[in-house]
């Protein structure tokens, strides 16, 4: 696997397969036409970097497991002074798996279609019983933030910020609602993996998928890169915060390289899971709906608790020129 360049170092070449150059520039980060955490748009600089051209497939981490014998979050026993007045049964490794309603549902209740299964993890995906034998190819799931950034740094790479990870999913379209443009589907193509139908009962696969696709089933944006809408929410190094372009004003000029780095304001006073932070994830997954969660776009952003593993949320990682990048 590719090192990490030492400080200084440019990287001239691409470092290995599978990882793309996405070109250092200006641009419009944020949405005013959605959900309010992505106000207001804003101008942005960022370096330039090396790219996964797609998600960390299960094949890839199955290989980092058995190089490291690393041992997922999901996989490990549970602090039960971290889940107080958590129910006892639930305190067992396990994950959130999404389950379809019979029907139509409050859709400010998301119990009505997560569920905590013990035994659920990267290897059995739906829970105990359920196999990734004919998945390798697609997005690894069920992996914490720290997993994520355990991969990466065995493979000698990064996660990317969230100002680096809208950048490149932009594709070079800078403002456009998509990856690849401002028309949902073009000429009727869907252009990524998510919900056609009502959420979370009515799963149509216009599409052509249930649950994840194999990598690489869409086609690439401008730089490149695949599945930066849908499949999977990836993980970004950031931590989320409500209002990100309040903690990156300058006075003169856009800022470059943005980054919230303290996981402190991203606590969330007198909510349940308030003592752990929050990281962002970016890019939308296969339960992204209209009616629901229409996060299938650059500009969309989500905070998830760093403990958190479900069945929608993977990563990619990057590569910097240098190690200089910094807000």
């Amino acid at each position: 696997m590719t090192s990490q360049p030492p400080v200084g170092h440019t990287q001239s070449r691409p470092p290995a397969t599978g990882i793309v150059r996405v070109p250092g520039g200006s641009f419009l980060m944020g949405s005013d036409d959605f959900y309010p955490e992505e106000r207001p748009v804003r101008r942005v600089e960022v370096d330039g970097f090396w790219m996964d051209d797609h998600p960390v497939t299960i094949a890839e981490f199955r290989r980092f497991v058995a190089a490291t014998g690393y041992v997922t979050v999901a996989e490990r026993p549970l602090d039960p002074a971290q889940y107080p007045g958590a129910d006892p049964a639930l305190l067992k490794p396990g994950s959130l798996v999404f389950r379809p309603s019979a029907g139509p549902v409050d859709l400010r209740d998301w119990t009505q279609w997560w569920r905590y299964v013990p035994g659920a993890q990267w290897r059995h995906p739906q829970g105990p019983g359920s196999s990734v034998k004919r998945l390798s190819d697609h997005p690894v799931t069920h992996v914490a933030a720290e997993d994520a950034e355990a991969y990466a740094s065995w493979a000698g790479k990064e996660l990317p910020t969230e100002a680096e990870w809208e950048f490149a999913a932009r594709g070079g379209l800078d403002g456009a609602t998509f990856t690849w443009g401002d028309e949902l589907a073009p000429g009727g193509a869907m252009m990524a993996n998510t919900w056609q139908g009502e959420f979370p009962w009515q799963n149509l696969m216009t599409d052509g998928w249930e649950g994840t696709s194999p990598v690489k089933s869409f086609p690439a944006n401008g730089y490149g890169l695949f599945d930066m809408a849908g499949n999977v929410w990836e993980w970004t190094s950031d931590y989320f915060v409500t209002r990100p372009a309040e903690r990156a004003q300058h006075a003169c000029c856009a800022p470059r390289n943005p980054r919230v780095a303290s996981a402190e304001a991203s606590l969330v006073p007198g909510e349940p899971g308030a003592h752990i932070p929050r990281r962002v994830t970016k890019g939308g997954s296969h339960l992204c709906a209209p009616n629901y969660c229409l996060r299938y776009r650059p500009a969309a952003r989500q905070g998830e608790a760093v403990d958190t593993a479900t069945c929608h949320i993977g990563f990619r990682c990057i590569l910097r020129d240098t190690s200089s990048a910094s807000g």
